[in-house]
């Protein structure tokens, strides 16, 4: 297992998709997932430390697992599997370890509302995990693996996904906007 933590959330202007951003902690892939409007903004509220009027669902999640005397203990990308990422949420509870099938944008979402650790089986990082150097010499960001996914199915052919997906991260803003000024 490899240990990964939240780097960013994209989102491409030009067609309003999101890509989640895990970075490998002691390395440097990413682990990039498509996800929903709703569980970006989710998971930006909670790492912004905004908290909304009313519970999310995710919010009301980690209440009744904490009421119920449990915890999640970590979340697990365990499978890539028809370029569709599975997630599982480990929660221990008096000793006892159950495990909870997830879309990774959920458990990622319960996930940093918990502060529980991220990881990514070695398989999924093999097989989907990418290099995003800083620039290369066209100013577009070098992709380093062929391999896509999300927690919705490919509408396209995997070669054909490959270059939507690679045509996506070239339009997205690399910069760390922690060093942007105003």
């Amino acid at each position: 297992m490899i240990e990964a933590i939240v780097d960013s959330i994209r989102f491409n202007v030009i067609n309003r998709q999101r890509v989640l951003l895990l970075r490998e902690v002691a390395g440097e892939r990413h682990l990039p997932i498509w996800i929903g409007e709703f569980e970006a903004q989710a998971i930006v509220l909670e790492m912004q430390g905004t908290t909304p009027q009313r519970p999310l669902p995710y919010d009301l999640m980690t209440t009744m697992i904490t009421d119920l005397d449990a915890r999640v203990v970590r979340i697990i990308i365990n499978d890539l599997s028809k370029d569709i990422y599975y997630a599982r949420i480990v929660i221990e509870r008096a000793g006892q370890i159950v495990e909870v099938d997830s879309r990774p944008s959920d458990a990622i979402a319960v996930a940093v509302r918990t502060r529980c650790a991220i990881f990514v089986d070695d398989a999924v990082m093999e097989r989907a995990g990418v290099n995003i150097a800083d620039e290369d010499d066209d100013g577009d960001a070098e992709i380093l693996s062929e391999s896509i996914g999300g927690d919705e199915p490919a509408a396209a052919p995997l070669e054909e996904g490959l270059t939507l997906f690679r045509d996506f991260i070239n339009t997205l803003d690399l910069d760390d906007p922690d060093k942007r000024s105003n």
